[in-house]
């Protein structure tokens, strides 16, 4: 049989071999006269499935469905009159979103920037909580017959904050199924929001300043969190959830009525200044031995000087930060 013949025939016969057929497979060539046709089927349908399969474990469903929720909020929010919540909403979104995204793409955490962030977020959120909260409880206990309602209600803020902090870092040496770093800021956004939303709902003549000061430290966070994320091999896309959290609650507590009554409401705004004043002293950067700073100063060539440095960057950053509050409320 001449080769032309062979090469467009499956099958030939000659002088030296029987009746032979050539077939391709996706894996190897076959000379038994078999067609595999089921196999290159059974290959792509393998392949689809681990396609979707790593899709879907690299994509959050709660994030998604947190922007979802979100996103029909604030049509909820431009309906009826709640255009400065959703402004901080969609900004502490923005944040916590970008943080993150620099956090999964950074290879290392620089210690400078880290301390950056965190010194002008809690030098903002301390600045905001004691220009625009303390006055107002203060103010209205004064109004409804004592200012100590308002001392009260900081007291309260303060200590909520702190109970709430220490028992979700317990989880953190708990084996659990789910991510403990997501479900605790998530944990912290929905209730940020909350109180957001309250005091908004409370005064609505308070500007924005306020609210985006109090958002400020959502970058950073997003960042840090991230980064612990992605060294422990998690999808970083679950920090959608928390970066939506603040509207999740923030937007539905701002349509709320709220009774015109001093005594609760001095409560309240000293409650919301003593959770937020507990915050940004969480976050005011520690450059000490143990602290998160000083995991990241550890992987360093001169840890010890670097630490001693970033002191210094510490204390600039947080006064940055009360500066760029007293200087934009002083331009508005």
């Amino acid at each position: 049989m001449n080769y032309l013949a062979k090469a467009f025939a499956p099958c030939w016969a000659d002088s030296e071999r029987p009746l032979t057929c050539v077939v391709d497979t996706p894996t190897e060539r076959r000379t038994d006269g078999v067609i595999n046709e089921s196999g290159l089927f059974n290959n792509m349908v393998a392949n689809e499935r681990s396609n979707f399969t790593s899709l879907r474990e690299s994509v959050s469903v709660a994030g998604v469905a947190g922007i979802v929720l979100l996103v029909g909020l604030s049509g909820l929010a431009v309906t009826f009159g709640a255009e400065k919540v959703l402004v901080i909403s969609w900004v502490a979104f923005a944040a916590m979103a970008a943080g993150a995204w620099l956090g999964e793409q950074a290879t290392t955490t620089n210690p400078q920037r880290l301390v950056w962030g965190y010194g002008l977020a809690s030098g903002a959120m301390i600045t905001s909580a004691a220009m625009f909260l303390l006055p107002q409880a203060m103010g209205l206990g004064q109004a409804a017959g004592s200012p100590r309602l308002g001392g009260i209600g900081v007291a309260a803020g303060i200590a909520v904050g702190y109970s709430a902090h220490t028992i979700a870092h317990r989880l953190t040496h708990v084996d659990t199924t789910f991510d403990v770093t997501t479900v605790e800021i998530t944990a912290h956004a929905l209730s940020a929001g909350l109180i957001i939303g309250l005091v908004y709902a409370s005064m609505p003549g308070l500007g924005l300043l306020l609210g985006l000061a109090i958002v400020s430290h959502k970058g950073p966070a997003g960042y840090a969190a991230a980064r612990r994320l992605s060294r422990s091999g998690k999808s970083v896309t679950s920090l959608l959830l928390p970066a939506a959290g603040v509207g999740l609650t923030a937007i539905p507590m701002a349509l709320v009525t709220v009774p015109d009554a001093p005594e609760i409401n001095a409560v309240v705004f000293g409650f919301a200044a003593g959770i937020f004043l507990h915050v940004a002293m969480d976050f005011l950067p520690k450059c000490e031995a143990g602290s998160e700073i000083d995991e990241v100063v550890q992987l360093q060539e001169g840890a010890h000087h670097l630490l001693d440095e970033l002191r210094t960057h510490a204390v600039a950053s947080t006064a940055v930060g009360v500066v760029a509050v007293v200087a934009a409320w002083t331009l508005v």
